[in-house]
């Protein structure tokens, strides 16, 4: 089962403003899935995506193993 998480839980878990984790999601920085409603969008995201983005390979790991 994957946790669904509200753009204020995401960003509440990641320590940024719900703002910020929605413009990450509409610049492709961190997946969100959006949920088209009558009068504006609502965002949503998987606690396990935001896991995976936080493992991911970094700059600086990149920069160290090419020194």
């Amino acid at each position: 089962m994957h946790e669904w998480l509200t753009a204020r839980e995401a960003a509440e878990y990641l320590k940024v403003r719900p703002r910020t984790i929605v413009q990450w999601a509409k610049e492709g920085k961190v997946r969100g899935h959006r949920l088209s409603g009558c009068t504006r969008i609502t965002w949503r995201f998987r606690r396990e995506e935001l896991d995976a983005m936080l493992c991911g390979p970094s700059a600086v790991s990149a920069d160290m193993e090419a020194a």
